[in-house]
């Protein structure tokens, strides 16, 4: 039997993991496992912080190699422009490959339409599922985390797609003793998410713990913004402001970074990552919850949209 003094001792053993040291181990495995089981993977990479993290563990994983893998990135074409800058600032950086879908090609084609609303993050997924496609790719990490949003709470760390890229949840496979099933039939794909067990606020001690870069716009600064449906937007050519919405200089940051028209910030003093942390610790509500305007079209936006193919 295992005495208390006993169980005291392992838990203070100078070999045991932290809980950030047990997270990055998990997903430095997830990465080897799938550079060992699939043929042709890509890091889908936005420069949010979330890709910056799987980055930063995929270059550890296999350093002092370089990383065997491409970056994918589906370009709204109304992105943040800080944040574009720093995606091609680290790609250059470490002489990685950088493949772009552009949604405004698709509207360029007539393959894709605007939206009434403006927002382009729902046009995301064909042009998503098309370069998969196009480039082979049988295996695509992502930087989804169980604790963003219901739908993905759902998804196993390996989550297969069919030939459509659809997600059936009826098709997840058991994930014991962290046994990743990567078998998949010709034309289907595995989604990966090495960050599936961690949480925002894990995301962000690790941040500070690795002192890895950021755009500026996660942290607090001066931005003109406009309030749409109790969220600040920034202003830009998607289609805001509307007639009646005023703009407004405010101290903002940014909890999570996608497309502008429905990416809001939020109400912050914090500009160092101590202040982000102390933050984020008493929020009692997700990133997506407070700050997305696509996960609110309905009460299964996220589902809908990972079953046609969505991340």
């Amino acid at each position: 039997m295992t005495t208390a003094a006993t169980a005291s001792q392992e838990t203070d053993s100078p070999y045991a993991l932290s809980h950030l040291d047990a997270l990055e181990s998990e997903a430095v495995h997830i990465f080897r496992e799938v550079a060992g089981e699939f043929e042709r993977p890509v890091i889908l990479f936005s420069g949010g912080k979330d890709s910056i993290v799987m980055l930063h563990l995929a270059l550890k994983a296999f350093a002092p190699a370089a990383i065997p893998f491409t970056l994918l990135h589906v370009d709204t074409g109304h992105n943040f422009p800080e944040v574009l800058a720093y995606r091609d600032r680290v790609v250059a950086a470490h002489g990685l490959r950088l493949h772009v879908a552009s949604v405004q090609d698709y509207i360029d084609r007539g393959v894709l339409r605007e939206r009434p609303d403006g927002t382009r993050n729902p046009l995301q997924t064909v042009p998503l599922t098309e370069a998969i496609q196009q480039h082979r790719f049988d295996a695509v990490f992502g930087g989804g985390r169980r604790d963003e949003e219901k739908a993905r709470a759902k998804e196993r760390v390996f989550s297969l797609r069919d030939e459509f890229s659809q997600w059936d949840p009826r098709r997840q496979r058991p994930e014991l003793w962290n046994l990743y099933n990567g078998r998949h039939a010709p034309g289907e794909h595995v989604r990966v998410f090495p960050l599936s067990n961690w949480t925002e606020l894990d995301v962000w001690q690790y941040i500070a713990r690795e002192h890895i870069e950021l755009p500026e716009i996660y942290f607090a600064h001066e931005r003109e913004v406009f309030q749409r449906s109790h969220m600040w937007l920034t202003a830009g050519d998607w289609g805001g402001p509307k007639d009646g919405e005023t703009v407004e200089k405010r101290r903002v940051r940014y909890r999570t970074v996608g497309d502008m028209s429905c990416t809001g910030a939020v109400d912050s003093d914090a500009t160092t990552l101590d202040a982000v942390i102390t933050e984020i610790a008493a929020s009692r509500l997700t990133e997506r919850g407070a700050t997305r305007a696509d996960d609110k079209m309905s009460e299964a936006a996220m589902e809908d949209r990972k079953r046609e193919g969505y991340f």
